[in-house]
């Protein structure tokens, strides 16, 4: 059998193994396309409802966002340590009660158009996605979020389409709530290669490769396939690279561009996402 067969054969067995039961509904999540890191955050301010909820209806196959703690324990979403970059207010995310951050403008730093934008809470968002769009949830910060946020996706039975990317001890405690809960494997190694056998060693369920894409690719792609695991890469816009990503098997570019992106990887043949929702 030939290399391209194998690696069709097993793209099709993940798409058949991520088939999911959620209240009575089967869903099938996406076996490759694009990822929008942080929301469609070219169009609209990232990390906000607006941006999440704009890369799932236009088709977006993985959307990427950030947890972080607040000192009340409130889940919210945030990229940076600090509120600083991203609203109109200052100090650390870990630091501030969540009245203080719920206050915050989360959108005006783009456009005056966007001032009534608030930084949004994680249950905020899992009640807003589609169930067939994967959620690429990475942690920030204390290992303790590992936990919350297990127990969150769980309330929302959002355990097929949902992971934690993160540290091996944030992945501890997640296990904690549910051994189902899927991982990322974050903790990146000097080299891709050992990146990959660790990932696999650890039976993640994700990785999300970076660096130079060149040939050998191809035989980390076949390996990790060959494990059950699913294949991120972080990250381009490029036209080029996104077609040599898809060639070697990578399944989701993490794109920032995913107005432009999407467009680019229809061309090469993806077909966006038609987003589904528990009560359809």
């Amino acid at each position: 059998m030939n290399t391209s067969l194998n690696i069709f054969i097993l793209l099709l067995s993940l798409v058949i193994t991520s088939n999911a039961q959620n209240n009575g509904v089967t869903t099938t999540m996406p076996e490759k396309g694009l990822c929008a890191h942080r929301g469609d955050m070219t169009k609209y301010p990232e990390n906000t409802l607006l941006a999440l909820v704009s890369a799932a209806e236009s088709g977006a196959h993985m959307i990427e966002f950030d947890v972080r703690l607040t000192a009340d324990k409130k889940l919210v979403i945030m990229h940076d340590a600090t509120v600083d970059r991203t609203t109109n207010g200052s100090g650390m995310v870990s630091e501030m009660q969540f009245d203080e951050i719920r206050k915050l403008d989360a959108g005006g730093w783009m456009s005056d158009e966007f001032r009534s934008l608030r930084v949004p809470t994680f249950q905020e968002v899992l009640e807003r996605m589609p169930v067939n769009v994967w959620l690429n949830i990475h942690i920030k910060g204390d290992p303790l979020i590992g936990k919350l946020v297990a127990q969150d996706v769980m309330k929302q039975n959002r355990l097929h389409q949902s992971f934690l990317a993160c540290s091996k001890d944030v992945a501890l405690e997640a296990k904690k709530i549910s051994e189902e809960i899927k991982i990322c494997n974050m903790d990146r190694q000097d080299s891709n290669w050992d990146y990959v056998n660790q990932t696999i060693a650890r039976n993640s369920d994700f990785i999300q490769l970076k660096g130079d894409i060149s040939p050998v690719y191809k035989s980390m792609v076949e390996k990790l396939l060959e494990s059950g695991v699913q294949i991120n890469y972080f990250g381009t816009d490029d036209e080029t690279e996104l077609n040599q990503l898809f060639g070697y098997g990578v399944q989701f570019p993490l794109v920032n561009d995913y107005s432009q992106s999407i467009q680019i990887a229809e061309k090469l043949g993806v077909v966006r996402n038609i987003p589904e929702f528990f009560n359809e």
